[in-house]
């Protein structure tokens, strides 16, 4: 999340068609991320509307030049409220932390290996190598998951 509070106007590369991110403010590991359409195509349109040479970042507040961890909870919470009672239970214990995780099994689950989920995720060491290990601990299966693979392999469900 420290990562979406400290992106900078000079780190981000959108344009009509394509995109990418210099991020990394979380322990000073710098890394660039790629943008599919869908989170591009958004961003692109938002910088157009309100980016401002003068402020530094691209998420900004009303009374700060960038838009703070907390005022990024407060947001979550915010979107969270209207939400009907029903679908309540599907979202209430999502959090930031949740989704890396989900990023990093999507994209093992998609053949992505290892040292590449490391690196998106900025998971490096000092010497600048893919932290393998942090990475595994992210990606780890259950033993649900496993269960349910070989059942889907037998056809069964």
């Amino acid at each position: 999340m420290s990562d979406i509070a400290w992106l900078r106007l000079s780190g981000t590369h959108v344009n009509a068609h394509a995109g990418w991110l210099r991020v990394g403010h979380a322990g000073g590991k710098q890394r660039e991320i790629d943008l599919i359409n869908a989170a591009r195509q958004p961003l692109y349109i938002y910088l157009e509307r309100t980016a401002d040479p003068a402020r530094p970042f691209v998420f900004v507040s009303q009374r700060t030049d960038r838009l703070t961890e907390a005022g990024i909870h407060h947001w979550r919470r915010v979107l969270k409220t209207p939400v009907i009672h029903a679908a309540w239970p599907l979202i209430q214990e999502v959090a930031f932390h949740a989704l890396r995780h989900d990023f990093a099994h999507r994209a093992r689950g998609a053949g992505w290996l290892l040292d590449e989920v490391a690196s998106y995720l900025g998971h490096v060491t000092r010497s600048g190598a893919p932290a393998i290990q942090t990475t595994a601990r992210y990606t780890q299966v259950s033993r649900d998951q496993i269960r349910h693979k070989r059942a889907a392999r037998r056809g069964v469900q």
